[in-house]
Order: C-alpha cells, then structure tokens, then sequence
C-alpha cells in the first residue's frame, strides 16, 4: 500500500482540523481511516468505483464524513485522497497513476 503525498496532505489537514475541537478525536478519525486501508490489501475490490472518475480501477471506501480514494494495480493499493463527502470533487483533482 502507498500513500500519494496528496492523500497525506489530506490526512494531516483533517487531522489537523478536527484537532481544533478535540485532539482525541482528531486522532481517533484519522486512525480509523488508516486502519480501513488495512482491509484493501485483502480485499482491494470492496469499494466502489468514484462516481466522478468512473474508472473501474479508481475505487472509494466511505468513513465518517470522507472518502477514501484509492487506485488498484495489480501489485498495490494506492492511496489517491481523501476528500469530504459535501466536496464538489473535480476529477482533475485525483492524480491517477494508470
């Protein structure tokens, strides 16, 4: 599994966000989205395709108010981003690595 340096951008600005109200849940929402990356190594087909790119390879995994965007080769999970679910998502936005 890797991270694109977009996605942790993502990460740490929700973490950081969150962080502002309470550092104990901060911590809590952004462990619970790594931890779901976890189940894509075993499973990397379970989410589903992202509407706005609607490329069968370019999946998404809801948590909490987010999308987890992510890209499956043959070899790896990518981690493309993780947006806001009331983000107006731009595909151009996703720097897809096919």
């Amino acid at each position: 599994m890797i991270w694109s340096g977009t996605a942790k951008t993502d990460l740490r600005q929700i973490h950081d966000y969150i962080a502002k109200d309470s550092a104990f849940y901060a911590k809590r929402v952004t462990g619970d989205i790594i931890d779901k990356t976890g189940v894509l190594n075993e499973a990397p087909l379970i989410g589903k395709v992202t509407p706005e790119l609607n490329i069968e390879q370019i999946r998404e995994i809801p948590m909490y108010s987010y999308r987890l965007i992510y890209e499956v080769k043959k070899q790896c999970v990518f981690i493309l981003a993780v947006v806001h679910k009331r983000r107006d998502l731009q595909p151009e936005e996703i720097e897809i690595r096919t």
